[in-house]
């Protein structure tokens, strides 16, 4: 001892060590092109036979294997689905889901857990794709013209209203764009102009979860759970124009709060 009192040693807090990190992306990496290459093994051969099937017969009779097919491609992706209704969704109504936007598995989660009959408003460019374009024209998604042009537009409005008055429900995503952030970015007038119009109501959907299991710009998986909240349907048929701003905060408000919480 030298007199002096000794003082602990202060090691500064650090994040894990290099090493420790690159083992964890290397986890990271291998993990998801497990799950990608199971998944893709599934999806292509089985979406296949569907698409044969859709030329010969009509798609609603292939409606239980095309959800078997999202529910599979999900769980070997990784994702656990789990799904919350409020007490007021009615699953006998044809309406409107309008549901925020996070990655590309989208469509699996809401097709897997929508109990609907449904087909969603897409990109009018995505149904140039050879094949893909074929099949959501033939499946009867409704193209979203890129430019909005008035001819265009009343097409849209024309399909929209043709697929809702033969009992089909339509998704929605009312940002247009998916989330970088993980939150819900502010949404469009379009589809809460049409709600409006034709008296179909609405349904708010939260997919809580998504965003941890997959981002827009990345390809990496990260398995979890990942929940679709059903929230009660919003009546539109006594509603004016001049309602669709608060509408619009309205359903924002009720999409977002279980993501802001964690749901």
């Amino acid at each position: 001892m030298n007199g002096e009192s000794e003082q602990p040693m202060l090691v500064p807090a650090t994040s894990a060590p290099p090493v420790e990190r690159g083992l964890q992306r290397a986890w990271a990496i291998a993990r998801s092109t497990f799950h990608w290459l199971l998944s893709a093994a599934f999806f292509f051969p089985v979406s296949s036979f569907l698409i044969l099937m859709g030329a010969i017969v009509d798609p609603r009779k292939n409606d239980g294997a095309q959800r078997m097919l999202c529910r599979v491609t999900m769980k070997l992706a990784g994702a656990k689905l789990v799904v919350r209704r409020d007490p007021g969704f009615d699953p006998g109504r044809t309406c409107f889901f309008l549901v925020n936007h996070v990655n590309l598995f989208d469509p699996f989660v809401l097709y897997a857990t929508i109990p609907q009959f449904l087909r969603g408003l897409e990109l009018e460019s995505h149904f140039s794709i050879p094949v893909y374009g074929w099949m959501m024209k033939r499946f009867g998604n409704v193209p979203v013209p890129v430019e909005s042009r008035p001819s265009d537009l009343k097409r849209m409005w024309r399909l929209s209203r043709a697929a809702l008055d033969s009992g089909v429900s339509l998704a929605v995503f009312p940002e247009g764009q998916r989330t970088l952030t993980g939150r819900v970015g502010p949404f469009k007038d379009g589809v809460f102009r049409m709600a409006l119009q034709f008296g179909t109501p609405i349904v708010p959907v939260s997919v809580v979860g998504a965003f941890a299991f997959n981002k827009k710009k990345s390809w990496l998986l990260r398995p979890g759970t990942v929940t679709v909240i059903l929230h009660d349907v919003i009546e539109t048929k006594d509603l004016r124009k001049e309602d669709v701003p608060a509408l619009r905060d309205r359903v924002h408000a009720i999409i977002s709060r279980p993501l802001e919480k964690g749901a």
